[in-house]
C-alpha cells in the first residue's frame, strides 16, 4: 500500500477548530489548504465567511464547518438551523456531531431523527456525523455508525478532536466492518503520522481530519520522502 502526498492532500480534511484560534491562524490554515491541494479546510462557525472569502481563488479546496460542535447535544431544531445558515454562507461540507448522550441511552429513533434533520437542512451538502468514539464502547460504535446509515449521512466520523482519543486502527476498522459500503468513512482526532495515515487507507478510510499543525507536519514529511510518498506492507 502506498500513499502520495498529493493523495493524501485530496484525504485531508485539515482544521482549525480549537476554541483559541485566531484569525492569524485561519489565514494560514487557508494558505496551506491551498499549498497541498487539500480537499476541505475547517474552521469553528465564526471564521467561515473569511474562509470561503480566503478560499475563493482556489476552487478545488472547500470550506467546511460543523454543527453542534463539539457536544453534540443542541437541539435538532438548533442543528437545523445552524446547518442551514452555513450552507448559506458558501461552505461545500458540513460535519456535525451526533447526541452522544442519545446514543448511549439507546434512544436511536432519536439519534437517526437527529441526524436526518441536519441531511435535510444541509439540502445536498455532504454530511459527515460525529459519533465521538472516545466516549462510546464498540458495541456502541457499531450501533452508532448503523444509525448514520439509517439518518441517511454520506459520513460517519470518529471524533472531534476535542477528547483524550479519536481515531485509532481498532475503532477504524470496527466501523468499516459495519460500514461496508453503505456510508464513507472519516477518522479524526489523533491521526499524526503518515505511517497511520497509509494504515488506515489501506482498510477502506476514505477521509483524515487532521489539526492544521500536524497536518502540516504530515504532508511536509510526506512530500520530503522519496518519489512524495510513503510505502507499506499490508
Amino acid at each position: 500500500m502506498e500513499l502520495t502526498v498529493t493523495q493524501l492532500g485530496r484525504m485531508m480534511d485539515l482544521s482549525s477548530v480549537r476554541a483559541d484560534v485566531d484569525y492569524q491562524e485561519i489565514c494560514r490554515l487557508a494558505e496551506t489548504a491551498k499549498r497541498f491541494n487539500c480537499i476541505v479546510a475547517y474552521s469553528l462557525p465564526c471564521y467561515i465567511a473569511e474562509l470561503v472569502e480566503l478560499l475563493a481563488d482556489a476552487p478545488e479546496v472547500g470550506a467546511g464547518a460543523a454543527v453542534g460542535f463539539p457536544s453534540g447535544g443542541h437541539t435538532t431544531e438548533m442543528k437545523q438551523i445552524e446547518a442551514r445558515h452555513l450552507c448559506d454562507m458558501g461552505i461545500a461540507e458540513l460535519d456535525m456531531v451526533a447526541n452522544i448522550g442519545w446514543i448511549k441511552s439507546g434512544r436511536d429513533d432519536a439519534v437517526v431523527d437527529d441526524i436526518r434533520a441536519v441531511v435535510d437542512a444541509a439540502d445536498g451538502i455532504p454530511v459527515k456525523v460525529i459519533i465521538e468514539c472516545h466516549w462510546l464502547t464498540d458495541d456502541e460504535i457499531c450501533r452508532a455508525t448503523e444509525l448514520c446509515i439509517r439518518g441517511r449521512a454520506d459520513w460517519v466520523k470518529t471524533g472531534t478532536g476535542w477528547p483524550p482519543t479519536g481515531a485509532t486502527l481498532e475503532n477504524c476498522a470496527l466501523i468499516k466492518k459495519v460500514a461496508g459500503d453503505a456510508i464513507h468513512v472519516k477518522a479524526s482526532g489523533g491521526v499524526r503520522d503518515n505511517e497511520t495515515a497509509c494504515r488506515m487507507a489501506a482498510m477502506g478510510i476514505e477521509r483524515f481530519g487532521v489539526g492544521l499543525n500536524s497536518g502540516t507536519k504530515m504532508l511536509e514529511e510526506l512530500a520530503a520522502m522519496p518519489g512524495g510518498k510513503i510505502v507499506i506492507d499490508q
